[in-house]
């Protein structure tokens, strides 16, 4: 049963503010690879490494500049079967540009698809679960998106919360939007990290097994104090578990 905390309710932003957060978002889909590659390795080879053999139907929701995609061997059917779903329209366009043979789709993850019931073989979500007001109603949908029998959902999520994490933002994506936009920058993370890890283990539970796990940097100390990435394998529940 879905609990009284979802949807959280997020401040209005400002015009101002939409504006900011719109660029500052493709800004740091920019600056990411080529500052902090070995983080992005990670991001991004954990869903290519437990994929399913044989697979043909993908869609990637939050797929931001389609930097995943760079990490994928795709063969010409692959990519005609891959779905790049946006929220963003500047950030779709930029996919569009870049990966003409994929799918490049603009629309909410939170809402229903316009896709049938088990169409894709993996849905991947790379650092995008930790963002979503409604997170429950993405869970709901990548579980009815998938195939029952051999789908998998491939999401990786921060530690946020944690003091490795805390202390790398400021390192990193607090600095690239001081040095951009100046002021103060709790705003654009406070309503962007919205989710966290046991919260988001907690709404997978019911719809999904977890297959594979890793944690990054340390993957011999798996806990979420000391590291910044979590990876997890999943395979979807043939019917959901009672909450």
């Amino acid at each position: 049963m879905q609990t009284a905390k979802w949807p959280k309710v997020l401040p209005p932003l400002t015009p101002e503010q939409k504006r900011i957060s719109d660029e500052f978002m493709k800004l740091w889909h920019q600056v990411l690879p080529k500052r902090f590659g070995i983080v992005e390795t990670f991001n991004h080879n954990f869903p290519v490494r437990h994929s399913q053999p044989n697979f043909v139907t993908t869609l990637e929701i939050g797929a931001g500049l389609g930097e995943h995609i760079h990490y994928e061997k795709l063969t010409a059917e692959q990519e005609r079967n891959y779905y790049a779903l946006e929220l963003r329209e500047n950030m779709a366009a930029e996919i569009r540009k870049n990966f003409p043979r994929v799918n490049a789709i603009v629309g909410d993850c939170q809402k229903r698809l316009d896709f049938s019931d088990g169409f894709f073989d993996r849905v991947i979500a790379v650092h995008v679960l930790e963002h979503l007001p409604d997170l429950p109603a993405t869970i709901r949908e990548a579980h009815r998106l998938l195939n029952k029998r051999t789908g998998r959902f491939l999401v990786v999520i921060p530690t946020e919360g944690s003091l490795a994490y805390t202390l790398a933002r400021k390192m990193s994506a607090e600095r690239v939007y001081k040095k951009h936009f100046g002021g103060d920058y709790s705003w654009f993370y406070k309503r962007e990290h919205i989710n966290l890890p046991h919260e988001i283990m907690e709404e997978l539970h019911p719809y999904f097994a977890v297959r594979a796990r890793s944690f990054f940097p340390l993957p011999f100390l798996p806990f979420i104090s000391n590291n910044l990435c979590i990876g997890l394998a999943l395979t979807p529940r043939l019917e959901p578990l009672a909450r």
